[in-house]
């Protein structure tokens, strides 16, 4: 998607630096698995022109977030200084730590994955996984991103989240994403409206043919921040009614405990979960 032209209103506010955003745009425009990317590719992601690209890519380049490809001219690479630039983000995220051995324990007992999510703007990022089954059909990692409203994760934030930021967040989608938003949303209803009784949100194959998720949002923000722990499983796993019975409970349990540990009191409101 052509990122670019939907910052215009963002643009108009005076405490808005541009050219600081499009230097991000073209970061923001290399995808996993690519082998690099040349100022054309990045002037067709972005709506930047070329020769601005070319400006950015110069700058991104002396700074150490980008580097050329020695195979190829005239193509890009991600520079390392990227890692260092996110590793004091990573670093203070605590809850990583603490909750990383459960999720791999949970992960072995399912034969699947166990990942920490947070929201992106109108998607969900990994900021940690653990994986204990090599067939799975997604390999979620640190720094991939999810849909927010074709997956659990995204549905399990909407659903922790409160009702203000949920609304702006749906709204954006709706402008950004309007046909995803229609062919979604009506699950995202039934979502919100089950996971008062259910206490989690489900993926039925629904954003991949080949996998199922189930997802448990914490109770409250951690500085400010939700986190949601997801369950990936292969549809091949069994019968997604069967997997519904067995695994939220184990991911629930696992979320009551990391709350419990960081000292949280039982919510006393909230109603059984099925």
């Amino acid at each position: 998607m052509n990122r670019w032209k939907h910052l215009s209103l963002e643009a108009a506010d005076p405490q808005f630096a541009s050219t600081v955003a499009q230097g991000i745009d073209v970061l923001a425009a290399f995808r996993p698995g690519e082998s690099g990317l040349r100022n054309r590719d990045i002037s067709d992601r972005t709506g930047i022109p070329r020769p601005t690209v070319t400006r950015l890519a110069g700058t991104l380049i002396r700074l150490g977030y980008l580097r050329r490809d020695p195979s190829e001219k005239g193509r890009y690479l991600l520079g390392f200084g990227l890692l260092t630039l996110g590793y004091p983000l990573l670093a203070s995220m605590q809850l990583r730590q603490m909750a990383r051995p459960l999720m791999m324990q949970l992960a072995r007992e399912i034969e699947g994955a166990v990942s920490l999510v947070i929201r992106d703007g109108i998607d969900m990022l990994y900021v940690e996984t653990a994986r204990a089954n090599e067939a799975l059909p997604t390999h979620p990692d640190i720094g991939s991103k999810l849909p927010m409203l074709s997956t659990a994760a995204g549905r399990a934030w909407l659903c922790g989240a409160p009702a203000r930021e949920r609304q702006d967040v749906l709204n954006s989608l709706r402008v950004k994403l309007s046909a995803h938003y229609e062919n979604s949303i009506k699950a995202v209803e039934r979502a919100l409206k089950d996971f008062e009784h259910l206490g989690y949100c489900g993926n039925n194959a629904e954003w991949r043919a080949d996998t199922y998720g189930f997802a448990v949002p914490m109770r409250r923000p951690i500085n400010s921040q939700l986190f949601v722990f997801n369950c990936g499983l292969p549809s091949g796993s069994g019968r997604f009614e069967e997997l519904a019975r067995t695994v939220p409970p184990k991911l629930i349990s696992l979320v009551r405990g990391i709350e419990r540990t960081l000292g949280w009191e039982p919510d006393q409101n909230r109603r059984p979960h099925a």
